[in-house]
């Protein structure tokens, strides 16, 4: 027995010692560095799986979750379909397109309840996950067509109703000029803004000059506005054109030099204003009837029409001589360039330009405005106040405010006077 167990003990330990004199021997042959190498790079390739634990998937899982999110950015959709539904059915109210809409959000609701079910749950499953994907992505675009479908229905339901206001509004503008055109009609018939041909002296009334004299310091504004722009844009130094008009005078706000130009203009072209004729050149007798006439003659003709019709009229004479006095020969050629103009009306001619033309207008509005007063009983009567003078509130109106603030306890004087005032009768105007 004891032989027996040794011979089958023996081949055993024989093979055991032939493999590990094998490995004694690969060892020998494979140097210490290649070892150590290997060795390391199988511990990094073990951090590197404990550290990231990333669970591999397989391309059914990753399309069961691309058609799962397909899924809730459908019911997404859904329910925003569904709620603009419901805010376009309550304006104009429609209980039953409200009870369907709100009935499709509620189940949009629960849907989006169930999806959130079965993420939670890691439920997933979807045998045909390529087909729910189509169906979601099918879902989520009809429920954004629905949603510019009913954005379209709104923009066009506000244009509807912004045309009907339109139609509204002009009506509305209608009545108002039909209204406006019946009140002209009876002022003109009370004499009040118009003065027919046929009248006679005796209509005058002072309305009629006030309507007039608004209308010449209308025009005077539009030349002065035009005459600062022309100076602008020849780089005129406007503070010292303003300051060589009216010396020592300290303006509120930077526009009101404005009023500076415009106080020189009215002082030019008023100058005369009472005398029988304001152009220095005519020395005909005073008649009312006579200025009647002329202001009949000339009140609806264009002043520019009128020069060239009667080119040596009391008119003509006056718009030259003012034209050569209120526009200085160095300032028309520095604004201008020449005096081409200035040569043009000195012989008699009216130039077609900007500039004249809108001159001609003022001195047509202020020409009528004389020949009107000329034929009132007693003649109406310009009058003017110096600087220095006591401000008077009853006759006067002041370009600004904070005046009177900076002047507490102290009467407030006049720096300037821009639009001369006028009586007529006893009575004082402005």
């Amino acid at each position: 027995m004891d032989s027996v167990e040794r011979s089958t003990v023996t081949p055993s330990k024989s093979r055991l010692a032939r493999t590990f004199a094998k490995v004694l021997h690969i060892r020998a042959l494979i140097p210490d560095d290649d070892i150590r190498k290997t060795k390391s790079k199988m511990k990094k390739k073990d951090l590197v799986k404990k550290s990231t634990n990333i669970p591999s998937f397989d391309d059914d899982e990753v399309a069961v979750k691309e058609a799962f999110i397909a899924k809730v950015f459908a019911s997404l959709s859904a329910v925003k379909a569904a709620y603009a539904q419901l805010q376009f059915a309550e304006s104009p109210y429609d209980p039953d397109r409200i009870q369907s809409s709100d009935q499709i959000l509620v189940t949009e609701l629960k849907n989006l309840s169930e999806l959130k079910q079965c993420y939670a749950k890691q439920t997933l499953n979807d045998t045909s996950p390529e087909t729910t994907l189509l169906l979601s992505e099918i879902q989520e675009q009809n429920s954004l067509l629905t949603i510019y479908e009913i954005t379209t229905k709104k923009l066009d339901s506000q244009l509807k109703l912004k045309d009907s206001e339109i139609i509204f509004l002009k009506e509305k503008l209608a009545d108002i000029n039909s209204d406006n055109k019946l009140l002209e009609k009876r002022l003109k018939s009370s004499g009040q803004l118009d003065i027919a041909e046929n009248s006679q002296l005796s209509s005058l009334r002072p309305t009629h000059f006030m309507a007039y004299f608004k209308q010449a310091i209308k025009s005077i504004r539009s030349f002065v506005h035009l005459m600062v722009n022309e100076m602008e844009y020849a780089n005129w130094d406007l503070n010292a054109a303003a300051s060589s008009i009216q010396p020592g005078i300290s303006f509120w706000k930077l526009n009101h030099k404005c009023y500076a130009f415009e106080s020189f203009v009215c002082r030019e072209m008023f100058d005369g204003f009472n005398h029988t004729n304001i152009s220095s050149s005519s020395k005909q007798e005073k008649n009312r009837l006579l200025f009647f006439d002329r202001f009949l003659e000339l009140k609806s003709v264009r002043a520019a029409d009128y020069l060239a019709w009667k080119p040596k009229s009391t008119f003509s004479t006056f718009c030259r001589d003012k034209y050569l006095r209120l526009v200085h020969p160095k300032m028309e050629a520095s604004t201008f360039g020449n005096l081409d103009v200035r040569n043009l009306v000195s012989s008699g001619e009216a130039p077609e330009t900007r500039f004249f033309l809108a001159f001609s207008e003022m001195a047509k509005r202020i020409w009528l405005l004389h020949c009107l007063a000329l034929s009132f009983d007693p003649e109406v009567s310009i009058f003017q106040v110096s600087k220095g003078s006591r401000f008077c509130e009853v006759y006067m109106e002041s370009l600004s405010d904070e005046a009177f603030l900076s002047a507490e306890g102290v009467d407030p004087r006049v720096a300037f006077m821009v639009v001369p005032g006028f009586r007529i009768g006893a009575a004082a105007a402005q």
